[in-house]
């Protein structure tokens, strides 16, 4: 029989870097969840990945037992790393913040397909393209 799941969570950590203290601590805590063990394994599982944040999945069961899912780090923060900036512009059509090259727009979309919703590298490409689009950075050549 399947455990009757009685709360699911999504939050963005930085990888390798989770930490009892808040936001962290308190939504797990809320959940019936042991925070140092979840931490200790998200961290172990994340420490390829450090530099980047990473959306994370929990589902907590009625028994207080938890299952995690990583997903890929957000796009945005992709793009601001391969285009070495900090933020995007705030006003993008007036002023660039950046640009990043066709082979690193096709990188970052390669990492991202598993959550986009998108039927080949094409399409996806296309999803990051107007990401960085609304951020004011370009997409040369």
């Amino acid at each position: 029989m399947a455990k009757k799941i009685t709360k699911k969570l999504k939050l963005q950590i930085p990888a390798g870097k989770a930490n009892p203290a808040p936001p962290v601590g308190p939504a797990l805590g809320q959940a019936g969840v042991n925070i140092g063990d979840f931490v200790q394994k998200f961290n172990a599982a994340t420490v390829k990945m450090i530099g980047d944040i990473v959306p994370v999945e929990i589902t907590v069961y009625e028994d207080r037992t938890y299952d995690f899912k990583l997903k890929t780090p957000p796009a945005t923060g992709l793009i601001l790393k391969a285009a070495g900036v900090e933020a995007g512009s705030g006003k993008q059509l007036v002023k660039k913040a950046g640009s990043i090259t066709k082979a690193q727009l096709k990188a970052i979309a390669e990492k991202k397909m598993a959550d986009l919703n998108a039927n080949d590298i094409n399409a996806a490409m296309k999803i990051i393209e107007g990401s960085c689009r609304s951020m004011g950075i370009e997409v040369k050549g």
